[in-house]
């Protein structure tokens, strides 16, 4: 399957599923302390499509991507990534799908501090034993833009450009999907606008497929899609979002909040 975003191969992609939730539960706690994080969401991540999740503080956001991620256990129903079900797999065999079909990038950068730039980039493929696609990692570095950086430590890097590094090394290992943590909270606006164009870029001009947890609604207007959660479920969707739409939105599910 090629990247380019043209043809036959960007359409059989487009209508392909990377990841897909079906009446996924999460309920932490029992009896009176009993909590439903998730409340039997059913929701599809689209190939080479950019999908946020938006909710209030408490909506469920963050706990979908960590069991979408395999990084959090599942109470109920089914996750998926690609053909592979979650429910049920082992800490080894987890471990190798995060490894081999998932991309991580999380608002804290994550990076070794006696490692080079390059050197965090590849480190995820070092540990697996798995040589770069050396023309990969050469186009996922120019699409971020840390060709002159590659032999710098992350305390030479701004807070920015930290971020670019985990945005290449979540990109170099060509993921099934990216998950993506609030990336921006930690960086001030130029520098989030900078990241979330690369992540975008990623999309459009490599073909991945990103979801990103954020409550930001300029942050949002950078994706395809923006998924709504409130109360552990899914509550609306919206396509071509614009950051004014997004915050109107956002809004009136504050003020029925309130009203309930």
């Amino acid at each position: 399957m090629t990247t380019t975003l043209s043809g036959v191969a960007t359409a059989t992609r487009a209508t392909a599923v990377a990841a897909r939730a079906t009446d996924l539960t999460k309920v932490y706690g029992q009896g009176e302390t009993q909590v439903v994080a998730l409340d039997a969401v059913s929701v599809a991540f689209r190939q080479s499509q950019f999908t946020a999740i938006m909710g209030p503080s408490g909506s469920g956001k963050s706990t979908l991507m960590h069991c979408m991620a395999g990084l959090d256990s599942i109470s109920g129903g089914s996750a998926r990534i690609g053909e592979m079900e979650l429910t049920g797999l082992k800490d080894k065999k987890l471990t190798q799908l995060r490894r081999d079909k998932i991309g991580f990038i999380f608002q804290a950068f994550n990076l070794l501090p006696t490692l080079t730039a390059l050197e965090n980039i590849t480190l995820p493929m070092d540990i697996a034993g798995r040589k770069p696609d050396r023309a990969w990692l050469d186009r996922v570095v120019e699409t971020v833009g840390l060709g002159g950086r590659l032999k710098h430590r992350p305390a030479q890097l701004s807070g920015g450009q930290q971020q670019r590094v985990a945005v290449a090394r979540a990109l170099a290992s060509r993921p099934e999907i990216i998950f993506a943590d609030e990336p921006t909270g930690n960086l001030d606006s130029r520098s989030g606008a900078e990241v979330l164009g690369f992540l975008r870029n990623s999309v459009r001009e490599l073909g991945q497929t990103v979801v990103m947890v954020t409550h930001d609604p300029v942050a949002a207007s950078y994706a395809d899609r923006v998924v709504f959660l409130a109360d552990g479920r899914i509550v609306d969707e919206m396509a071509d979002p614009t950051a004014d739409a997004v915050l109107d939105r956002m809004k009136a599910f504050d003020a029925k909040g309130r009203t309930s």
